[in-house]
């Protein structure tokens, strides 16, 4: 955790927020490693609630439920990228198809393919889907005001590290700890990883990738439905493949809606790929329901969301800018099977 983000974001207590909608800030109560502005290792304290959020990594981990959350995550906090290529290949087929650190390695080669593969000397040329997608919602997300972009879900960094290229301060959140992990190593010029090319079997890369305005960037584990940072403090928040992953699609529209300020921006991406195991049916926005006037389109739903007084429970503070229906957005699975979206992209503003 970059101490210059601390100090210019001023975290809040997650739980203070939800509870009782008190924005207590976050105090570092305890610093066990650092380097510089980075610290390693250490602890932040709510003085309001007592709770505790640790830093693990260089990575804060600020979620509502730190107990469960660490608990369910030890595979991604005991992960180690300094195994050499047979032994970690050894361990894959010792462990077996679907174990955690199976599912880990399979989670890592198709979000770090899906981010940095046009920088890897042996990968594709093309530019990646969620680069081009961000761009995208950027031509229609200027100008905003002054102040940070928040890059929610930004899984293995490459989003929030363009952002960086705005000028502005950006901090990228996401749960998995992981992710963030190669986010921070991508951030200081390396990616490495095991590209999936099927079953069990992982080609190791491992390349150089150059971002100057890294510094600018930092990587949090937050939970998107309940964010610890205080309303009206982003000038521009991204959200891009994020909403049909969450358990409650709605609370995450109503935190973007509290932490963009006045005449800032959102920038919001959804292939509507619905899941129970992400998210309950009856949460879902759309893809249900098709006796309705909008026959369970979510497009039309998320649209109807965010226009004042269409239904009872829009969301009235951001109004929709820009709209693109079909932005291609593609997921490498393994050598032999990609998957091909459509992105419902938005833009919409804060007012």
């Amino acid at each position: 955790m970059k101490q210059s983000h601390f100090d210019a974001i001023q975290p809040i207590c997650p739980v203070c927020r939800r509870d009782e909608q008190v924005e207590s800030r976050l105090k570092l109560n305890h610093i066990a490693a650092r380097s510089g502005n980075e610290i390693e290792a250490g602890v932040l304290l709510c003085e309001r609630c007592m709770r505790e959020y640790p830093i693990i990594d260089g990575i804060p981990v600020i979620v509502p439920d730190v107990r469960s959350h660490l608990s369910a995550s030890l595979i991604h906090i005991l992960w180690r990228d300094d195994l050499p290529d047979v032994i970690e290949s050894l361990l894959g087929d010792c462990c077996g198809p679907g174990s955690s650190f199976d599912l880990t390695r399979q989670y890592l080669s198709t979000y770090t393919w899906g981010h940095y593969h046009d920088l890897d000397p042996e990968g594709d040329p093309d530019q990646p889907a969620v680069v081009a997608a961000l761009q995208r919602g950027l031509d229609h997300a200027q100008p905003a005001p002054e102040g940070i972009v928040v890059d929610v879900g930004c899984s293995v960094g490459r989003t929030s590290l363009e952002l960086a290229k705005t000028g502005r301060m950006v901090l990228g959140l996401d749960v998995n700890l992981s992710m963030l992990r190669l986010a921070r190593q991508a951030a200081r010029g390396e990616v490495r990883y095991g590209l999936r090319q099927g079953g069990l079997v992982y080609e190791p890369r491992r390349f150089a990738v150059d971002f100057p305005d890294a510094a600018r960037v930092d990587f949090w584990a937050a939970d998107a439905t309940c964010l610890p940072l205080r309303s009206g403090s982003a000038a521009m928040m991204s959200s891009l493949n994020v909403l049909d992953c969450l358990q409650s699609p709605y609370d995450h529209l109503t935190e973007l809606a509290r932490i963009t300020a006045t005449g800032g921006r959102v920038m919001l991406g959804c292939p509507y790929d619905w899941s129970p195991a992400a998210t309950d049916a009856p949460q879902w926005i759309g893809g249900h329901s098709q006796r309705t006037k909008r026959g369970g389109d979510s497009a039309a739903s998320l649209r109807a969301l965010l226009t004042p007084g269409a239904q009872p429970n829009s969301i009235e503070r951001l109004h929709i800018l820009a709209e693109q229906g079909a932005v291609p957005w593609r997921v490498r699975v393994h050598a032999r099977s990609t998957m091909h979206y459509a992105l419902h992209l938005l833009v919409a503003e804060a007012r």
